[in-house]
C-alpha cells in the first residue's frame, strides 16, 4: 500500500453535494501519521476469514504444502479482527493495490493448478 492511505469515507462530501445539487469540491488529503516501529512482518501463503455480525476474523498462516490437499494442519502466526466497516476500507485498499499491480504486471491466477506446469 502507498504511504498516503485512499479512505473510501472520504468520499462522503461528494455525495452529500450530489445529493444538494452543487459541485463537489476537490477532495481533501489527509496525511496520516503512522509509527511502525515496532511492526513485526511475517509471510503467508494462506489465509481463512470467519466472523461473527459484529466482527471479521482474518487468520494468516504459511501452508508448507500450497499444492494439493496438505498432509498437516496450517499454523496459524498471526490473527487481526477487524469490525465490518475497517473491513470494508481493507476491502478497497486491497482491490485498488492488486488492480495497480494487475495494470503494470498482468492477470493474477490465483487458481494454482492453471500455474503448475504439468509435467
Amino acid at each position: 500500500m502507498s504511504d498516503t492511505p485512499e479512505n473510501p469515507a472520504e468520499e462522503a462530501p461528494v455525495a452529500e453535494a450530489a445529493k444538494a445539487g452543487t459541485q463537489p469540491q476537490q477532495q481533501q488529503q489527509y496525511q496520516v501519521q503512522v509509527d511502525d516501529s515496532k511492526v513485526m512482518a511475517t509471510y503467508a501463503n494462506f489465509c481463512r476469514v470467519t466472523g461473527s455480525p459484529e466482527e471479521l476474523i482474518i487468520d494468516f498462516g504459511l501452508n508448507p504444502q500450497p499444492v494439493g490437499v496438505p498432509q498437516q494442519a496450517i499454523a496459524v502466526t498471526q490473527r487481526v479482527i477487524v469490525n465490518f466497516f475497517t473491513a470494508k476500507r481493507l476491502l478497497a485498499a486491497l482491490s485498488m493495490s492488486v488492480q495497480r499491480h494487475e495494470a503494470v504486471f498482468g492477470v493474477l491466477e490465483t487458481d494454482i493448478q492453471k500455474r503448475v506446469r504439468q509435467k
